[in-house]
């Protein structure tokens, strides 16, 4: 009886001791991941802040088939939040404490295990670097008694085994983000009637390939002139293609936006004013990137030659920018009309 005794004093000892180093051991963790993404800073935060979105990538959903995902009242923003389900992956709730649009997302992260329920912070922080975004991922806490106690028989520490997902999670989210910015669609709007009038405008040439780039700073300043001479802004900005050499590769064009009424402007002024008559059109409309603005003059063009329409080649065609990157970050949600003035003599269908 008394070796059974002293088995039992050693096992106890054992228990005692153990108990002492893992609670004494310090269960702080954090996990952190950085990654450049070619990603607007805004379009980055919105996907994050948004927690609908997160299934398309981050890692943990992907690895459990029998996931189930429910989400709260709001789902995007301060106080939305989400919760899972799964045998393979365990239950879990994540909510969003604070937003800052653009720079940062702070989030409490709930595990229901095995070992009881334990709650860590998770942090997203996104810095603007040019066109591209520094996304900051992480996630840091406390481990609780159990929780040391299991990951003491782990080849790997907490840090070691999440730092992977993380990675993986960013990799499918600029994944996702680059493909849905380059979700584009061209529609053939059809013969309209293009009421013209007066415009304010600046003219250059360039190369083709620079148009897109120089027409942002063009058109910023001919809105600067207006707005420092107090004349009216009617419409959305647009530029007009005085002449266009394909072979060449050159282009002479004019960033404008209409005017209520002619404006007289100084001899010396490099802004000028122009004047658009009414004309018979054909309207095509770009939903996506400028750099798909080809295909979609393309498809324009090849609508008047397969519906017997002809171009007016003594007129101007002209883009008019109804959305672009000052209205939304994501160049998805662009909207571009194109103009391609027809001959009077075509009957409208």
């Amino acid at each position: 009886m008394k070796i059974f005794k002293y088995l039992f004093f050693l096992l106890l000892i054992f228990i005692i001791g153990a108990s002492i180093y893992i609670a004494t051991k310090d269960g702080k963790f954090q996990v952190e991941q950085k990654e450049m993404m070619m990603v607007p800073q805004e379009v980055v935060f919105n996907e994050v802040n948004e927690f609908t979105s997160w299934k398309k990538w981050e890692p943990w959903s992907q690895e459990a088939e029998d996931m189930i995902i429910n989400y709260g009242e709001k789902t995007s923003g301060e106080g939305a939040s989400y919760s899972w389900s799964s045998e393979e992956m365990g239950e879990g709730e994540i909510t969003t404490t604070k937003s800052n649009p653009h720079t940062s997302i702070d989030q409490k992260i709930t595990f229901k295990t095995p070992f009881g329920e334990s709650t860590s912070d998770v942090y997203w922080e996104f810095e603007k670097q040019g066109d591209s975004t520094m996304v900051t991922w992480g996630m840091k806490g406390d481990q609780s008694f159990m929780e040391k106690a299991a990951f003491i028989f782990q080849d790997e520490s907490i840090t070691e085994m999440m730092q992977p997902m993380f990675k993986k999670g960013l990799d499918n989210l600029e994944e996702v983000l680059i493909e849905k910015m380059e979700t584009y669609s061209v529609n053939i709007d059809g013969v309209t009637q293009h009421g013209g009038g007066y415009y304010m405008y600046v003219t250059t040439a360039s190369k083709t390939s620079q148009v897109t780039e120089r027409m942002p700073k063009m058109i910023t300043e001919v809105r600067n002139y207006m707005t420092a001479n107090n004349i009216e802004q009617l419409g959305n900005p647009f530029i007009l293609y005085n002449q266009w050499n394909e072979e060449a590769g050159t282009a002479i064009y004019s960033a404008a936006i209409f005017t209520p009424s002619e404006v007289i402007t100084p001899a010396e002024s490099n802004v000028l004013t122009g004047f658009m008559p009414n004309q018979r059109t054909l309207k095509t409309t770009l939903k996506g990137d400028y750099k798909n603005l080809k295909e979609a003059w393309d498809a324009a063009y090849a609508y008047i030659q397969t519906n017997g329409l002809t171009a007016n080649e003594d007129a101007q065609p002209f883009e008019v920018y109804v959305t672009g990157p000052n209205e939304n970050a994501n160049p998805a949600k662009w909207i571009t009309n194109i103009y391609i003035p027809l001959k009077q003599t075509e009957i409208l269908n």
